[in-house]
């Protein structure tokens, strides 16, 4: 198992800490001696889960805050609410998402849902979050993609999947804008000389609550899980191993991107990708998908 190296005197944020990679994350984060704000959006599921925490970590120093990704006003809310308090926050963890709800379901400003709480949600908080984050000495944003945006694709022309919604290739576009938001913020900060670390991550094929939720999400009556997969697998634990790495090795460089390394990138020990997938590479395609989610969420950089 990684040994997360010492947190101590760091102050992060996680986003969909109550359960899956998040809350695995929370807990080793904290138990390397990291102060960790658990930015979920229940916050009875996070205090629950803070609770679980507490009675395996006791040292644990561990907050609650209220965030809904899928609303920009509540994302605005929580930033505020960062921002208006004492606490230096060194590291931002871009962890929580929706994964192929079956029918085409929107956010609270009306973008489909995975691309609004997967994308635009994340790229909303980190814009309003640099300004705080830029005041630490070692500032990290670590933003969790997925294997699958290798098949993604940007659909300028219908970001919102208003024709013809396919739930996996939604979830696709989601991530791979995540994979490029990662990827440009990066060269923002090379750029404009910040001490900022912008890295990415993915959990390969990690049993978690994201496979069964997605699904559920506008049934009526929830669809049974299935244990019939013939995909390798694994547990939380391992699969949130290259999420840990990608925020807190002291050894990462600035764009790194950290997977399994076992069969078809699915499971195994974490290691570093090697490039971006070629759904990524496009001549300047992160720079317009970037100015594109600052007009859609009001947001923008520090000059």
């Amino acid at each position: 198992m990684y040994t997360v190296p010492d947190q101590t005197g760091r102050s992060i944020i996680v986003t969909g800490a109550n359960s899956g990679t998040g809350k695995e994350a929370t807990k080793r984060l904290a138990a390397a001696g990291a102060h960790i704000v658990m930015a979920v959006r229940t916050p009875a599921k996070g205090e629950a889960a803070r609770d679980e925490i507490l009675r395996i970590v006791p040292e644990a120093s561990l907050e609650v805050r209220r965030i809904d990704l899928a609303e920009l006003a509540s994302v605005r809310e929580f930033a505020a609410g960062i921002l208006e308090g004492d606490r230096q926050i060194d590291v931002l963890v871009n962890n929580a998402g929706v994964m192929a709800p079956p029918k085409r379901l929107t956010t609270a400003d009306g973008f489909e849902l995975q691309f609004g709480s997967n994308f635009l949600g994340p790229f909303a908080l980190t814009n309003l979050l640099l300004p705080h984050l830029l005041q630490s000495e070692r500032a990290r944003v670590t933003t969790m993609s997925s294997g699958v945006a290798a098949i993604g694709k940007i659909r300028f022309d219908d970001l919102q999947w208003t024709k013809r919604y396919s739930p996996f290739l939604a979830y696709g576009q989601s991530k791979l804008a995540d994979m490029l938001m990662a990827s440009r913020l990066g060269a923002i900060a090379t750029e404009r000389r910040w001490r900022l670390l912008s890295t990415m991550a993915h959990p390969g094929f990690t049993r978690t609550n994201l496979q069964t939720a997605g699904a559920n999400l506008g049934r009526t009556r929830p669809k049974a899980p299935s244990d019939r997969t013939f995909i390798p697998s694994q547990g939380v634990e391992q699969g949130t191993e290259p999420l840990l790495f990608a925020a807190a090795s002291p050894s990462v460089v600035q764009g790194a991107y950290y997977g399994p390394g076992g069969t078809f990138g699915l499971v195994g020990e974490t290691e570093l990708v090697a490039e971006l997938p070629r759904s990524a590479r496009g001549v300047d395609l992160a720079a317009s998908l970037w100015a594109v989610a600052e007009e859609l969420t009001g947001t923008s950089t520090p000059r």
